[in-house]
């Protein structure tokens, strides 16, 4: 047998919602356009599936009690799902979940402290944000989006080029005082590097300090680019970073400023049946404004 508020009506509901934000009965009639005994009745039967009293009544109008303030709350979030629903059914639905996967580095350095964009843009969606160190297979729903160094390939699968980057040679003043700064590519034999733990590199695209620096002298690794960067301000060694991972405003100093440049594109790829939804649209074009709009990116020609 079912209980009452298991056969609870919506419009109920929504007359519920109306009353609770005007505060009066009598409001809500004349802007539902509902006789006020309707009213009435519908909170009467709402109340019963409840068995609680959902509201005070006074000369003032009507105030929530404890367990009003509980339904509504509830009923708010039933009213913004239908909301969804309706927008998801029209195809104009900016709203929902969301799962981007990338690299550690360009997540925690670069994304995660710009996803203000993301919420002003669209503030019913919410973002998964999943870090990987290998190609994550959007064609297989792995995730909605993949932004990714490189171009991935695979059927069912749109890939589009936002821009590209830098990686050049960081070291903290506390090395290059110890160590000395490099004057010129051949002064690096004699230097202590740091960069990623090989047996753990599966994407050749990281691979971008022995682009670089051909035999460095490794002192210490990590799969980590965070742990990198920590290890680099530490006055460690020289690290090879990315122009998005904020080196300099991290106080550390460029090596070699007028050479040793390597390039590397950035894209971001979603399943074909996801290319035209609108909540992919709204990351996609935040991206795409966010890379657009910021100094460490650019569009110059494809690099391979």
């Amino acid at each position: 047998m079912t209980s009452p508020i298991e056969r609870l009506d919506w419009d109920d509901l929504r007359i519920f919602i109306d009353v609770a934000r005007v505060g009066s009965l009598t409001q809500a009639a004349r802007a539902l356009k509902l006789d006020h005994s309707t009213i009435s009745r519908r909170l009467t039967r709402l109340e019963y599936a409840v068995g609680a009293t959902l509201f005070e009544r006074g000369r003032g109008g009507v105030a929530l009690t404890e367990m009003g303030v509980a339904v509504m709350r509830r009923a708010e979030e039933l009213a913004a799902g239908i909301r969804h629903l309706h927008a998801d059914v029209s195809g104009s639905s900016v709203a929902g979940l969301v799962r981007l996967a990338t690299m550690e580095g360009i997540a925690s350095l670069w994304l995660a402290p710009r996803l203000r964009a993301l919420q002003t843009k669209a503030p019913d969606l919410r973002l998964e944000l999943v870090t990987s160190p290998q190609q994550v297979r959007a064609n297989r729903r792995e995730a909605d989006l993949f932004l990714s160094f490189f171009r991935p390939t695979g059927r069912n699968l749109v890939s589009m080029r936002l821009g590209c980057f830098t990686t050049h040679l960081w070291a903290a003043p506390a090395y290059l005082e110890r160590a000395g700064m490099p004057g010129a590519p051949g002064d690096l034999a004699r230097h202590d590097f740091i960069s990623y733990i090989e047996e753990f590199v599966v994407l050749d695209a990281v691979r971008w300090l022995e682009e670089l620096v051909p035999d460095p002298r490794l002192i210490f690794t990590s799969n980590s680019m965070i742990a990198q960067l920590g290890a680099a301000r530490g006055g460690l060694g020289i690290v090879c970073l990315p122009s998005f991972s904020g080196a300099e405003e991290l106080g550390l100093v460029r090596v070699l400023s007028d050479g040793l440049t390597g390039h590397r594109d950035l894209w971001l790829s979603v399943h074909t049946d996801l290319a035209e939804s609108p909540r992919i649209k709204a990351v996609t074009e935040t991206l795409q404004g966010l890379i657009a709009s910021d100094k460490a990116f650019s569009n110059g020609p494809v690099h391979r």
